[in-house]
């Protein structure tokens, strides 16, 4: 506790005040002679009734009117003072607002105080007329923090490291908050025996002192040096103290440079293999920067080929589309269980739709059929850690496969063979082939290190690379008759590229813009489907200036943190996505409303697929592990 501060009491009589004791004198008076007259009263009052207990009084009959009484009456005559009357309302409040000052906080402006104030008025915070609606008083658009407003200290941070250090070594420092005068806290005495010097100041005499010493140690270097051989040995060997003494440098200083001799066999060997790995990495093959996995697979099946020589992966020839109008699903029809873990995502067999491929968390891929027996067909294993995107070529024929054991690779879908595999060392997010027939043999990847890496897949050869993104690249989609691409990173933008040239033709980047881990191409080609993680759907034209149609926005679904794709039905009327709690949701294209939701999985419902045939059935896959199939 401080000690209280003894203020000189000063005597300050005023006119009002004369008048107050006057008035105070009067009130006491008057209290006095109504106290004695109440006594008195009290005093008779008590004898009239000791009277009456001793001689009672005999009942005596009703008097007439005309009779008079026997005593005269008696009249109650008030009390008189000297004193004038006084105004009570008035003493009152003069009385009142003397209690108040008393009791009140000290203006910090205030210079005289005319009474020893307590110490909790001396500390008490200054007060100010308080907000009618806010609990401590702050207004709400002055807020800058929860507990109020928080005002930013002018000071840099070099001049705070200074004087925070200058404290701890000497005692003292500068304090901020006074403007003018003395302007120091701490020790005051080794403030005045370092001249208020702080440690990043080093004071005159110090710096004479370290330069003597200095020049007094390099004149006697030079004074050994001329002794015998013995001395100057040690001085030439790095090994020696004298060595360190004579050669003492700053920490930052570079270090002589002798005459290289030939290299050892070690140097020879350990050269050989650095070029090695530095003319792997160009090339894009370095084996060392995926994980070595062992290729597998098996084929659950009865028969890979059939009584006729057809392929198990052969499509159906009845298959075709009953009708143009698609259709909500409403049921369950299907499950598949096999994955172990969560499936990331699922791929049905181009343009017919009797496979379906899954990608999961448990390293595997399977192939599901959809039309006849609903079992797995063929698991292919062939990477070490979860699986995050599958895309099949244009005649479903062969697929890639992107792992996170930073492995691309290129499978054949009916021998379960791996063709090639590609590696940059870097995770793979997506992988697409160029939808082209003549360029089925291109392969764009997006990876966790900002780029879009192209291979050709015939050479094994990177031939392209995609630099602007500023985070991890999520969505590769190809547009304008596959002449260009759209991408979607983690920076929180979209940018379109021109197939084989590296610069960006549009970037779309707005403050109100979420990452977009997701796109979709609507059927006509003519717009893309965007899942943005505010919870919504955003909708862009892919002509010329890949505009934002504000007029068309799907929400209601909670997608934030989830990488839920978005899709549409073949016929382009409805629009589908998975969400974070487990739920299918369907909106109609035009009106933009909610058509039905579907309870799919427990847990997130990451994936979702129209079957390109059957206008009204639906492929789901979540983190449950299960395919379902509506």
């Amino acid at each position: 506790m401080a000690p209280l501060v003894e203020a000189p009491f000063v005597l300050q009589v005023t006119w009002s005040e004369v008048c107050r004791w006057r008035l105070l004198e009067r009130r006491h008076s008057n209290d006095v002679e109504r106290d004695l007259q109440s006594r008195q009263q009290r005093r008779r009052r008590r004898r009239r009734r000791r009277r009456r207990r001793k001689n009672p009084k005999p009942p005596t009959p009703p008097s007439s009117p005309d009779s008079s009484s026997s005593s005269p009456p008696r009249i109650a005559l008030p009390s008189k003072s000297s004193a004038p009357s006084v105004d009570d309302t008035s003493l009152a409040l003069t009385v009142a607002n003397a209690n108040r000052a008393l009791h009140k906080p000290i203006e910090p402006s205030q210079h005289v105080v005319t009474y020893n104030p307590t110490y909790e008025q001396l500390w008490a915070p200054i007060h100010g007329p308080a907000h009618p609606y806010a609990k401590d008083g702050v207004a709400q658009g002055m807020r800058n923090h929860k507990l109020g407003f928080v005002e930013d200290a002018a000071i840099e941070p070099f001049v705070f490291d200074e004087q925070y250090n200058t404290f701890h070594k000497y005692g003292y420092a500068a304090d901020p908050s006074a403007s003018t005068g003395w302007n120091y806290v701490g020790d005051l005495g080794a403030l005045e025996k370092n001249d208020g010097g702080s440690v990043y100041n080093i004071p005159q005499q110090e710096q004479k002192r370290r330069k003597l010493e200095k020049k007094r140690e390099l004149d006697d270097g030079d004074g050994d040096g001329d002794g015998d051989a013995g001395e100057a040995g040690e001085a030439e060997n790095p090994a020696t103290e004298e060595w360190l003494r004579r050669n003492r440098k700053s920490p930052w200083a570079g270090k002589k440079e002798g005459v290289q001799g030939e290299l050892t066999e070690e140097q020879k060997k350990y050269a050989e293999e650095h070029a090695e790995k530095k003319a792997q990495k160009e090339r894009g093959q370095g084996g060392e920067k995926g994980e070595a996995v062992s290729d597998k697979t098996t084929f659950h099946g009865k028969e890979e080929r059939d009584y006729q020589g057809r392929s198990w992966i052969a499509p159906p020839k009845d298959a075709k589309a009953a009708n143009d109008k698609c259709y909500m699903p409403k049921r369950l029809v299907h499950t598949w269980s096999g994955h172990t873990k969560g499936v990331s995502a699922i791929r049905f067999f181009p343009n017919h739709g009797h496979l379906l491929l899954s990608a999961s968390m448990d390293s595997k891929v399977k192939i599901w059929d959809v039309f006849n027996s609903g079992k797995c067909m063929r698991t292919y294993m062939g990477h070490g850690k979860a699986v995050r995107d599958i895309s099949f070529s244009n005649d479903g024929t062969k697929f890639l496969s992107a792992g996170y054991d930073k492995n691309i690779k290129y499978w054949d879908t009916e021998t379960g063979q791996v063709i090639s595999a590609f590696s940059t060392g870097k995770i793979p997010y997506v992988v697409k082939l160029n939808p082209d027939e003549d360029k089925q043999n291109i392969l764009l990847a997006g990876m966790s290190d900002k780029k879009i890496v192209q291979w050709d897949m015939n050479t094994g050869q990177i031939t392209q690379e995609y630099d602007q993104h500023l985070g991890a690249v999520n969505t590769i989609t190809f547009v304008d008759n596959n002449r260009r691409f759209v991408t979607s990173s983690d920076d929180k933008s979209l940018r379109v590229w021109e197939f084989g040239i590296p610069v960006v033709i549009k970037y779309i980047s707005e403050p109100h813009m979420h990452s977009m881990p997701s796109i979709s191409l609507h059927p006509n080609s003519n717009w893309l489907a965007a899942q943005s993680l505010d919870n919504q759907i955003l909708i862009y034209s892919t002509r010329e200036r890949f505009q934002l149609n504000k007029k068309k926005r799907f929400a209601g679904h909670v997608v934030a943190g989830y990488a839920c794709q978005v899709n549409f039905s073949p016929d382009g009327q409805y629009v589908m996505s998975g969400d974070g709690e487990g739920k299918c949701w369907f909106w109609n294209w035009k009106t933009c409303k909610v058509s039905r939701t579907l309870k799919c999985h427990e847990g997130v419902c990451i994936g979702s697929e129209w079957h390109p045939l059957e206008q009204s059935k639906v492929a789901t896959c979540g983190w449950d592990g299960l395919i379902k199939y509506w």
